[in-house]
């Protein structure tokens, strides 16, 4: 086991790791920006070293700094948590250059997973059902009309190097295409540094399901069951939960081993999620895989009882994976809401700001993931997630409730300060998400009617 591991990251996700290597014995050293010196990871954590001004260009995503803390603090290992530098093959290079493990998969299997067309191609080969679309990036708007017109519309560009649901346009109509094509090749080139786009047929009624898989770097590997993520606005997932209710058991479980096989035949190691689209005939389509652990890691560990982030410290150490599928026994319902420092009122505008009161839920089989404090400072440096709140029952609508239950607890007061709490609790109330019957459509049709929603 390492002595020492520096966390890459901010937020309720740094802290998470940090208590992930208490529990383990581990001592932690947290880096941080000047905006985050009296953060919530700053301290707990055993050290702290400051790299860098605000703006994550310049701390966060600033490689060398993160590098040199770890060399001056003596950590043997480094956690990137999610977002960042968690899928930066370069990063990953640059730390093993430097006598670092990186928490994560090894650089190579990252280069062939971590771009999405690349990802599309090996594990289309490998056997895992695609989408209509493109095998590799069109180089063109031409070319990207040619595809089109072969799929058939509505289509999906997607940035090749995306992630976190951005850059990706929807393109119903071949007049809309050519100027989609490059505004998401532009928008691609700011945000990743990389310009290349593949096509999808785009699947409007789809849900959105996603399977977790642990493997070592011996050979071995597990899934640990499936997770709902149709809750989500502009490819921002909002509401998380695990299983996938009211899909045929049979489809899930092939879903799972589908995403396993998958994971052993490209040498992957470490936490993944596997992403499928599922379209209104319960036939499912891979879309991707994230190479990090997920925001909505907590939904696998409550119904699995399986600590995903020791897991993956475990695997970064060589060791075999403790786990086999047998092992695997997932019980009742989880359900994870995201709670953003946003108002939706104003089109989910983030709504920085000093928070003066900060109050979390509480109460049987609830979990909250949070940096948050009264006090703290909401800045607009970064994303917005305040809180990650989390609960289990055994069964779904208990789940539901006791959701409900949670969120009316909940309670964030400053200037200014909006929080995604009362859509939240919109969506909880909406028929067709109570019945189960989601899609990916679910939110844009609830910002389409008349707002009821809550103002507390």
């Amino acid at each position: 086991m390492f002595e020492k591991i520096l966390i890459a990251n901010r937020g309720e996700i740094a802290l998470r790791v940090a208590r992930a290597c208490r529990e383990l014995g581990v001592r932690t050293v947290a880096v941080h920006s000047t905006a985050d010196r009296d953060s919530a990871v700053v301290r707990f954590a055993d050290e702290a070293v400051q790299i860098g001004p605000p703006p994550s260009r310049a701390s966060y995503l600033n490689a060398a700094a993160i590098v040199e803390a770890a060399r001056r603090t003596g950590a043997q290992a480094v956690h990137p948590g999610y977002g960042f530098l968690s899928e930066d093959v370069d990063f990953a290079d640059i730390c093993a250059e430097n006598g670092l493990v990186f928490i994560g998969p090894p650089p190579q299997v990252m280069l062939a997973l971590g771009d999405k067309a690349k990802a599309r191609d090996v594990l289309g080969t490998a056997g895992l059902p695609l989408p209509p679309g493109s095998r590799e990036p069109v180089p063109s708007s031409a070319h990207a009309a040619t595809v089109a017109a072969e799929i058939g519309y509505p289509v999906i560009i997607k940035a090749a190097a995306g992630g976190g649901g951005r850059g990706m346009t929807v393109v119903t109509d071949e007049a809309d295409l050519t100027p989609a094509y490059h505004r998401t090749r532009q928008t691609a080139r700011a945000v990743f540094g990389d310009d290349r786009v593949y096509l999808e047929r785009f699947l409007t009624q789809a849900r959105h399901v996603e399977v977790q898989v642990l493997c070592d770097g011996h050979g071995n590997g597990v899934h640990l069951g499936t997770r709902d993520c149709s809750v989500q606005r502009r490819h921002q997932k909002l509401i998380e939960e695990g299983p996938a209710p009211t899909l045929p058991a049979a489809m899930l479980d092939e879903m799972a081993a589908v995403a396993l096989r998958g994971a052993l035949a490209v040498g992957y190691v470490g936490t993944g999620t596997f992403e499928f689209l599922v379209d209104e005939n319960d036939q499912f389509h891979f879309i991707e895989i994230n190479c990090r652990i997920q925001v909505e890691h907590p939904v696998t560990e409550m119904i699995s009882g399986v600590d995903l982030v020791q897991e993956q410290i475990h695997i970064a150490c060589g060791t075999p994976l403790r786990l086999r599928q047998p092992d695997i026994r997932p019980r009742g319902v989880a359900v994870e809401c995201r709670v953003n420092a946003e108002d939706p009122q104003r089109g989910f505008t983030p709504t920085p700001g000093r928070l003066d009161r900060f109050e979390i839920p509480g109460g049987p089989f609830t979990r909250v993931d949070t940096h948050g404090h009264t006090g703290y400072v909401v800045g607009p440096h970064y994303d917005p997630l305040l809180a990650k709140v989390v609960v289990w029952a055994p069964d779904r609508e208990l789940a539901l409730n006791r959701m409900e239950r949670a969120l009316s607890e909940f309670d964030v007061r400053g200037p200014g300060v909006h929080t995604t709490v009362p859509f939240l609790r919109r969506v909880l109330d909406d028929a067709m998400f109570r019945k189960g019957r989601l899609s990916t459509g679910l939110v844009g049709r609830l910002l389409d009617e008349p707002s009821q929603t809550r103002t507390a």
